[in-house]
């Protein structure tokens, strides 16, 4: 922790990994976001080749231009978002609307986040054993997300806040141009780090596990 407090268990951290929209404008010091990507540089991939690379954008020119891309994807987004909001009941429907409430704050404050990741892949060093199988790819982002994930554990352990985006894949041409990406790199997500604004991570909300997982065959009860 970057306090000196003790640190958390990994299950601990998984338990209150939430997403954080409301940072803080204060630097990140060079040692926590030092730690942050190198939990990165640890996640697995295949054949270990890491066909990722992350830029880290601390120009506040630069970042003010991201934020100038992200508000309109996440207007248009958020818009879309809201208009299920009458199917919702109660606790679930005020749960939603916090939810989007900071998801605008961040879409207005994209570029005031004092570092923002911007993950990239190259697909030519990947083996995408699903390319062709008549179905959305997915096998690729194996070997990219375990390190975006390990990032934002390290952030959750530092006290630093974060939250994974992909909205801004609709301004893929802008972000490489305005970031110099070569042009065999894509992006894939883009992470603003911050410290919490407000109280930051606690306890989440997620599907049981006898929800998710089967025993055996698909939709048979697993017995743990």
């Amino acid at each position: 922790m970057s306090d000196g407090a003790p640190a958390a268990t990994l299950h601990e951290l998984m338990r209150t990994q939430r997403a954080i929209r409301r940072l803080r404008k204060e630097p990140i010091p060079d040692a926590v976001l030092e730690r942050i990507l190198v939990a990165g540089a640890l996640a697995p991939s295949g054949g270990n080749v890491q066909p990722w690379r992350v830029v880290v954008v601390r120009d506040a020119g630069l970042r003010k231009a991201i934020g100038d891309l992200y508000r309109p994807q996440w207007a248009k987004y958020g818009a879309g978002s809201r208009k299920g909001l009458s199917a919702l009941q109660d606790d679930a429907r005020a749960k939603q609307e916090r939810m989007l409430e900071a998801a605008d704050y961040l879409g207005e404050h994209m570029g005031d986040a004092p570092v923002i990741l911007v993950v990239c892949f190259n697909p030519g060093h990947m083996a995408i054993t699903d390319a062709n199988l008549g179905r959305p790819s997915v096998v690729g982002g194996g070997s990219v997300y375990p390190a975006v994930q390990n990032m934002m554990l390290a952030a959750r352990a530092e006290g630093v806040g974060c939250v994974l985006t992909t909205l801004l894949c609709f301004e893929e041409n802008a972000m490489k141009n305005l970031l110099r990406i070569p042009p065999e790199w894509h992006t894939c997500g883009v992470i603003p780090l911050g410290f919490p604004e407000r109280g930051g991570y606690g306890p989440t909300s997620r599907r049981p596990v006898k929800k998710l997982a089967y025993g055996d065959r698909w939709g048979e009860s697993i017995k743990i």
